[in-house]
């Protein structure tokens, strides 16, 4: 144990106040180094995270254009073949107009018997 009793020395109280002062500068020096190195290794993770990032990026830009050129390309596909069948349908009825009223008819009376069944099944419910 210290003897409290024996005053120190002046030189004594400056080495305690030296040590205590280069334990805080070596405290501070340790610290900006490790900051430094965290900075270092943030700057070297924006470094590689910046090209992938781009590269997917990129990527979805490519996808996205890719989409849209498949809708637009099946939107086309679509309305030529309304075209064509309303084409067809009108040539149809051109060629065959008897048939093509027997068959309208026919297709009316059998909607308005399942609409007939669909409502009286509804009632009876």
């Amino acid at each position: 144990m210290y003897d409290t009793k024996t005053p120190l020395s002046p030189t004594a109280g400056h080495n305690v106040v030296d040590q205590a002062a280069a334990a805080a500068n070596q405290g501070i020096n340790a610290t900006h180094h490790a900051l430094d190195g965290l900075a270092g290794g943030v700057q070297s993770l924006r470094d590689q995270a910046s090209p992938r990032l781009d590269n997917a990026k990129t990527q979805a830009s490519d996808m996205l254009h890719r989409s849209m050129d498949a809708l637009r390309d099946g939107s086309h596909q679509v309305r030529a073949k309304a075209h064509q069948a309303s084409e067809s349908t009108t040539h149809y009825i051109q060629e065959e107009p008897v048939k093509a009223v027997l068959i309208a008819a026919a297709t009316g009376a059998a909607l308005m018997a399942l609409i007939s069944l669909l409502t009286r099944s509804r009632r009876d419910a």
